[in-house]
């Protein structure tokens, strides 16, 4: 019986102190975890955009990774500066969905019944480079806010 109190004690202090960690580090790791997203959504959406299957998987993926940006805001918290950055993010995954917009499928030059997606190489890596940026933008936003809260 005293081998069972020790132990179920040990658990409910364990559990204790898991549980009362410090906010500041629990948002620190939530800008983090959305940075990363954040990232992968930007070179997810790059690659894509460099070597599309077609204009409709392109705007599809468009699609969902505008979704995922908006739900990385929900998940923002009140963090101004991560909140705007994540905006801004936004606003250039609406650029790209623009520019793709304005894109079209024509006959490949290699093979004439085969499509492929005609892009100008200039547009294509000002788009890709402003993607980069509002993402660098998010990763800086968590540097900001953790250095604000010291």
């Amino acid at each position: 019986m005293p081998a069972a109190l020790v132990f179920a004690g040990a658990l409910a202090l364990t559990g204790c102190a898991s549980g009362g960690g410090d906010t500041a580090a629990t948002g620190e790791e939530s800008c983090s975890s959305i940075s990363a997203q954040v990232r992968d959504i930007s070179n997810g959406v790059q690659n894509n955009l460099a070597a599309p299957s077609s204009l409709e998987g392109l705007q599809d993926y468009l699609g969902e990774a505008s979704e995922r940006t908006d739900a990385l805001i929900e998940e923002a918290g009140d963090s101004d500066a991560l909140i705007d950055a994540l905006g801004g993010f936004q606003t250039a995954l609406n650029e790209v969905s623009t520019y793709a917009d304005g894109l079209a499928e024509v006959p490949s030059e290699e093979d004439p019944s085969a499509m492929t997606i005609e892009q100008d190489p200039d547009e294509l890596a000002s788009e890709q480079a402003a993607l980069q940026e509002a993402s660098a933008a998010v990763a800086a936003s968590c540097d900001t806010d953790s250095d604000s809260d010291e």
